[in-house]
């Protein structure tokens, strides 16, 4: 009695009561866009192929979602089979029920394609009279998708690609993982393969020979990544550099010589980052931006590092960043870049890497000027053109106490060291530690001829005489160690501790481990971190030494002799002040 039309709900009621509502309506979302205008051509590509398809803005965002329908759910989960299996739709195709369209876009001037509602119901004449819902016309059926090229068709159009388009497709495909040899644009066995293994991985039938379809399919997927990313030419003329850079992301911030900084729009986001490097100079510059950027907090010590004749490589990769440096020294200056870019985006990481490195040209004649950018309240010591200096989480003294460079110093300076250097530059692992006496030694990883090492006083030194500390006070923001004097209290600790010397000198924390002398320059002991013992609160003169006799016996049982001081008078101020200082030797915990 319905012609041409079906019932879309019939509920008979029974004396056992219940009810069953109508299907729900749900559309096939097939890809979104991050802009309106490419959406819509997306839309007429796939509106060429499949029917019903329509386009949606998703809620008060700049995302558009191209779609197909509406129809019921089973419907949509039998037309993403058959457009998936037709290579007519991406594989992550997936159901949805619309309720996060907006305004649509497409068919563009066409009528809206409303989701249908639940059928209105007529009211039963009877209470006992089936309730029968009004009818809706029948939907088309769906056609049958259009058929995919054969494999000599798809040579045929393959055979109409320039040399820059099949080059594409191999970089497409490397970036997909699944080409590893030269992109060269010559399709042979190597390519064929990968063209192979990529169909599988698509639920194709592996032909080796991609399809138009097919194609566009891969070189949307290796650009789709860069949406959102507003990847500009910019030409920066301070700087004399021309290069792509991620816009939507970043804006210029400062010029801080050699560097032009570009940061995230939001003062809160910390990455991404992009330095622009630019200065006169020749290949010495270069290689020693290479040794500088590494003492940097924007470069972690993980990572590749890699010197060429002119160039370099620069990574570092820490738990929430990765930085890619690429420099080169030519027509007399050093121009290069940094990007700093977030962990777990590796791939989009990786694009724009290969969009900065292909797009960089250094404008000829045209380098940062040393002077350009005006100084800020920010500038402090321990940046180096705007950028934090990575330092160590704390540093201590230590003194020489061989010919080889062996280092003493105190335990609590390298416990829980993941690194230990000497002077924040040679390498040095720990020989030995004792956390009673409180002594450590360490070895340094290079071969070293320092100009003193230690020398102990064999007798027993006068109370109340004269002594001097080498040590650095400030934890190396000198460069060189401090003296400070002092006079020798007691032989003994407060407690009766004979293995300790009691000291009248005021110390600092980074003084810790350094040596003790008397005025001929002969050590008396090692200066121990000056912490509360039994809780209470020393006055600042208060400082104890570590004696002669316990160190001696430390080094003999790690195999080093200690070496005894002749017998000499007191030293000029300035030969005094030359041995500690060529002895002492600042020890950093990283």
């Amino acid at each position: 009695m319905f012609g041409n039309f079906r019932v879309f709900l019939v509920v008979i009621a029974t004396n056992f009561g219940g009810a069953v509502t109508a299907q729900q309506s749900t559309w096939l979302q097939i890809e979104a866009q991050p802009s309106l205008e490419r959406a819509q051509e997306r839309a007429a590509d796939y509106a060429g192929a499949i029917r019903n398809v329509a386009g949606y803005r998703l809620g008060s965002t700049n995302w558009y979602a191209v779609v197909v329908g509406p129809q019921g759910e089973s419907e949509t989960a039998s037309l993403r089979s058959t457009l998936r299996s037709q290579g007519l739709i991406p594989n992550d195709s997936f159901s949805t029920d619309g309720s996060s369209f907006t305004s649509q876009f497409w068919p563009i001037g066409g009528a809206a394609v409303a989701a249908p509602d639940t059928p209105p119901t007529s009211a039963p004449a009877h209470p006992d009279a089936p309730i029968v819902a009004t009818p809706i016309p029948e939907t088309d059926p769906v056609p049958a998708p259009v058929t995919d090229e054969t494999p000599a068709e798809a040579r045929q159009s393959e055979a109409q690609l320039s040399a820059d388009e099949r080059k594409q497709l191999q970089i497409a495909l490397q970036w997909e993982g699944f080409y590893e040899a030269a992109i060269d644009g010559a399709f042979g066995r190597g390519t064929r393969n990968s063209m192979g293994e990529w169909q599988v991985a698509k639920g194709y039938a592996a032909t080796g020979i991609l399809t138009t379809r097919q194609r566009r399919e891969l070189l949307t997927a290796y650009n789709a990544i860069l949406a959102g990313l507003g990847l500009e030419m910019v030409r920066d003329e301070t700087a004399g550099i021309e290069i792509m850079m991620p816009l939507e992301l970043i804006g210029f911030d400062s010029y801080e010589p050699p560097f032009a900084h570009y940061g995230p729009h939001n003062d809160t986001d910390r990455f991404p980052k992009v330095l622009l490097i630019s200065q006169k100079g020749d290949t010495d510059t270069l290689f020693g931006l290479f040794d500088i950027m590494q003492t940097l907090e924007i470069v972690p010590e993980n990572g590749a590092r890699e010197k060429r004749n002119n160039s370099f490589t620069l990574i570092g990769e820490g738990p929430d960043f990765i930085s890619h440096t690429e420099a080169v020294a030519r027509d007399g200056a050093v121009k290069g870049f940094t990007l700093i870019w977030p962990t777990g985006d590796e791939k989009r990481r990786q694009r724009v890497i290969d969009e900065m490195t292909g797009s960089f040209a250094a404008l000829p004649d045209r380098v940062m000027n040393d002077l350009v950018g005006d100084p800020t309240e920010d500038q402090r010591i321990d940046l180096l053109a705007g950028l934090e200096i990575r330092r160590p989480d704390s540093s201590r003294s230590g003194f020489y106490v061989d010919a080889r460079g062996t280092v003493l110093t105190t335990a609590t300076a390298v416990q829980n060291c993941s690194r230990i250097t000497l002077n924040e530059e040679i390498e040095a692992t720990l020989q030995a530690s004792d956390a009673k006496t409180g002594l450590a030694l360490l070895t340094p990883s290079q071969a070293l001829a320092p100009r003193a090492f230690a020398r102990f006083q064999p007798a027993v030194p006068r109370l109340q005489s004269t002594v001097v500390l080498a040590g650095y006070s400030y934890e190396g923001i000198l460069g060189a160690p401090t003296l400070t004097f002092g006079t020798l209290a007691d032989l003994r600790g407060l407690d009766g501790n004979e293995s300790i010397k009691r000291l009248d000198l005021t110390a600092q924390p980074g003084d810790a481990g350094g040596p003790v002398l008397d005025v001929s320059g002969a050590v008396l002991g090692m200066l121990m971190p000056n912490v509360d013992r039994d809780g209470r609160t020393l006055p600042d003169a208060v400082s104890f030494a570590v004696d002669v006799e316990t160190i001696a016996d430390f080094m003999s049982a790690n195999g080093l002799s200690a070496s005894a001081a002749e017998r000499s008078g007191p030293l000029k101020s300035g030969v005094l002040t030359e041995t500690a200082t060529d002895m002492t030797v600042l020890v950093s915990c990283w």
